[in-house]
């Protein structure tokens, strides 16, 4: 090449093109002055996320029970009658918890399934979110969008049921109580559901499907969504990730489909008390309304008692649109584009074009890019973590940082690619060095056609990488402009994955999208390998690097609405009649210090009995803490008798102080046959909730400081032994402690208990008397063998 003009042309025409495509993910504005009664209204959304999200509101909460009436009331506002669903559920990984539903309906003219609209009220407890995004912004892309829907006096064959489900933070309770006991359950023929995982981007589409997605497809891409995002990969990830949403009730429980739209980026608000209404970016909002108002205008009347199918679509989305086609296509592409690539390797070499000693050759640099970026990548990134240790607080693996993280450590993998493909002195080497790439992306969609389907769309930018090949086999010459227009699938699948996945997975998955960058700029090299002084295109790209890294560093500190996540805990074993201050925290800072010192000891001791964690946290520090005389709870053993092989109980614990959550553990791991717990059997369902908890045979997250009432049996010849840790969430608020309150820059730790106030104790018989209605229950407190009919077990 003579000059660099063509260089500088397709790289503005690449950023230009790559800018777009994520500038028109979403809306870039709302209506900041309200849009007319018609239509969908950010500004009216909004406004209900700020009357939801003043306080936290969790299970259990005096403002849980404020935002349930605030909800029927604006449901009732819109001419809606609205009932309320209340019952106790225990899901299969041994939650418990009383639910309380908030539900309508719009009639339709037809008996036909009716279409759920899905969001839940409840915010995270432990780390006293205000729930904004999760899900208040959820709430409220359905009462804003049936607003619109009833305004516009709308037909609708199906009915239109509004389900605002409880728990859903705790267990999927609510859900799980609608999917197993509400007689409409049985009618619905489709479910859109609407969640959060952090406070901005884009909101994903993704499907849950209990067979094949086929007319879920051809349903969603009849609807005409104005702004899609999504792909037939996500899917697949999703389930691989320790997270559920009240959908995966109604698929698994109720084997009813349904669409699932979250967003995900500032994933460092998710779960924290820093999901207040003034992170929620409006944007998003208007985002989740642009898929529900013409998804409810159509879904209103199309048939929903036929999306279940037996095959399969890829789909994937480009701006204003969204492709699929069978998964049958997956082989018969990938036959093609080995086809195509042989093809043009034989007429290539056949025309001296290409050679193979530089085909051979072009491995090198492949390689070298791939094990150099990924290593680079994995080790720089460990480095920073050891560099900020501050960065372990952030248990979502995002940090408030991360973009600047994410466009460094890519721009670094794109100053190494231009490295290792320097050419000196010779004719097109780029067309011999892509035959490597091509070859290796065939490789990898074969494993892609046997193993993950969903991600068979990765076929179409090998395929545009080919003809590139083809077309200077086949002429001799390479066209800068139409190797550009043949980027575009390249830029418009390959690209937004290189983003998306940090995000979604956390900072820890950098070298994976190093290695995907480096990959996607080999199906380039008819663009770039073409540039002339790749020295300087190298250096300039390393040079930006260090600039984002730069700023990250500038950034790396915490402020208000970039906070550290701290933990405190009070734990009190009245077994040992001792107490302990503890905390979760790698780093501990000035508040955690007051209380544990600047050398504690090892939390371990405390991870007996392992609460539940998304991540897996254990106690990692603690410090002996004075008494105090907290008011434990009554323990009746109503009924403790053999009767065959089986030793029956019924266990009544009762508190005697304001209590948010009772854990109980299996500790030597007793056979444990027909357990109930407050009169209710598990749900059963496959979920990805629960962690490693250590023999955790219950968790009751208690409303109304409602007793927990446990009946099952174990074998005659196993011994009972049960561990119960009781905890409330009101250390900061609790009169017999005087813990100060944290500083603007600090937030509670999410994911775990937190600011509480714990007890811990061997589950036996209370030691004192209480009514009962008949001196049975005395008996049996003193756990004696007496064998007791059922009569006199009635209350």
């Amino acid at each position: 090449m003579k000059n660099n003009q063509p260089s500088l042309f397709s790289f503005l025409f690449l950023a230009v093109l790559l800018s777009g495509i994520f500038y028109f993910m979403m809306p870039q504005s709302y209506d900041v002055t309200e849009a007319p009664l018609s239509e969908f209204s950010t500004k009216r959304a909004l406004e209900i996320v700020k009357n939801m999200s003043a306080k936290p509101h969790f299970v259990g909460s005096q403002n849980h029970k404020a935002v349930a009436n605030y909800l029927q009331k604006e449901l009732q506002s819109l001419g809606l009658q609205t009932t309320v669903q209340e019952g106790f559920t225990m899901t299969e990984k041994g939650t418990l918890v009383k639910a309380k539903n908030i539900i309508a309906k719009i009639k339709g003219t037809t008996d036909s399934k009716a279409l759920l609209l899905l969001a839940h009220y409840d915010s995270a407890p432990h780390s006293f979110s205000h729930g904004a995004s999760d899900d208040a912004s959820g709430v409220a892309t359905i009462i804003e969008s049936v607003r619109a829907f009833l305004h516009n006096k709308s037909t609708n064959k199906n009915d239109i049921i509004i389900l605002f489900s409880d728990a859903e933070e705790v267990g999927l309770n609510g859900a799980a109580l609608f999917v197993t006991q509400h007689l409409w359950a049985k009618n619905i023929g489709l479910v859109l559901n609407f969640e959060a995982r952090g406070s901005s981007g884009p909101s994903y589409m993704l499907m849950e499907t209990n067979q094949g997605n086929s007319k879920m497809s051809e349903a969603f891409k009849a609807a005409n969504a104005t702004y899609p995002v999504s792909n037939s990969l996500m899917y697949s990830v999703y389930k691989m990730l320790p997270n559920d949403t009240d959908l995966t009730v109604f698929r698994e429980a109720g084997k009813i489909q349904g669409f699932n739209f979250a967003f995900i980026d500032s994933h460092y608000d998710y779960h924290t008390a820093q999901d207040k209404f003034e992170h929620l970016d409006p944007k998003t909002l208007a985002h989740q309304g642009s898929y529900l108002f013409p998804l409810l205008n159509h879904l209103a009347n199309a048939d929903l008692s036929d999306l279940a199918s037996a095959e399969d679509d890829i789909y994937f989305t480009v701006p204003f649109g969204f492709i699929s086609y069978p998964f049958a296509w997956i082989f018969p592409m990938l036959i093609v584009g080995f086809a195509l690539l042989f093809l043009f390797v034989f007429i290539g070499l056949g025309k001296q074009v290409l050679r193979i000693d530089e085909i051979i050759k072009g491995f090198l640099p492949l390689i070298g890019a791939l094990i150099t970026a990924g290593l680079v990548t994995y080790i720089g990134w460990k480095l920073l973590l050891n560099f900020y240790p501050e960065y372990q607080d952030i248990l979502q693996g995002f940090t408030y940082n991360g973009q600047d993280y994410c466009y460094a450590f890519t721009s670094l993998t794109l100053g190494i690619c231009f490295l290792f493909y320097q050419n000196k002195g010779k004719r097109h080497p780029e067309m011999n060095q892509l035959i490597a790439p091509l070859f290796i992306w065939l490789l990898i969609n074969t494993g892609i056609a046997l193993k993950l389907k969903g991600a068979g769309f990765m076929i179409l930018p090998v395929l545009s990488s080919a003809f590139m090949l083809g077309f200077y086999v086949l002429t001799q010459k390479t066209n800068w402009l139409l190797n550009v227009i043949l980027a575009i699938p390249t830029l418009l699948i390959l690209a937004p994955l290189i983003q998306m996945f940090p995000v979604g997975l956390g900072l820890k998955v950098m070298f994976g999208t190093s290695i995907l960058t480096v990959l996607t700029f080999t199906l380039l090299l008819p663009i770039f390998g073409s540039y002339e002084k790749k020295g300087i295109w190298a250096t300039l790209f390393i040079l930006l690097a260090i600039g984002l890294f730069i700023k990250a560093h500038q950034e790396s500190g915490y402020t208000y609405g970039k906070a550290k996540p701290n933990s405190l805990v009070y734990a009190l074993d009245t077994d040992t009649n001792k107490a302990y201050w503890t905390t979760y925290d790698v780093n501990l800072d000035e508040w955690t210090k007051a209380y544990l010192g600047d050398n504690p000891k090892s939390g371990k001791p405390l991870n007996t009995n392992k609460l539940y964690s998304k991540y897996g946290s254990e106690f990692t520090f603690m410090a002996e803490a004075p008494m105090k005389n907290i008011a434990q709870p009554t323990i009746e053993f109503l009924r403790d008798t053999v009767k065959g092989n089986q030793h029956l109980y019924r266990i009544k614990i009762s508190p005697n102080r304001t209590v948010n959550r009772y854990d109980i553990f299996n500790n030597k791991g007793i056979t444990i046959h027909n357990f109930k717990a407050n009169g209710v059997t598990a749900i059963e369902f496959k979920s990805n909730i629960s962690g490693n908890t250590d023999g955790k045979l219950l968790s009751y997250y208690v409303v109304d400081n409602i007793p927990l009432e446990l009946e099952f049996s174990i074998p005659a010849n196993q011994k009972l032994d049960l561990d119960l840790v009781e905890s409330s969430f009101d250390l900061l608020t609790n009169p017999q402690f005087s813990v100060a309150k944290r500083k603007s820059w600090m937030i509670p730790t999410p994911f775990v208990l937190n600011d509480a106030v714990m007890i811990r104790q061997k589950l036996k018989a209370t030691a004192k008397t209480v009514s009962a209605p008949t001196p049975t229950y005395r008996r049996h407190w003193v756990k004696d063998s007496t064998s007791v009919t059922k009569d006199t077990l009635r209350r």
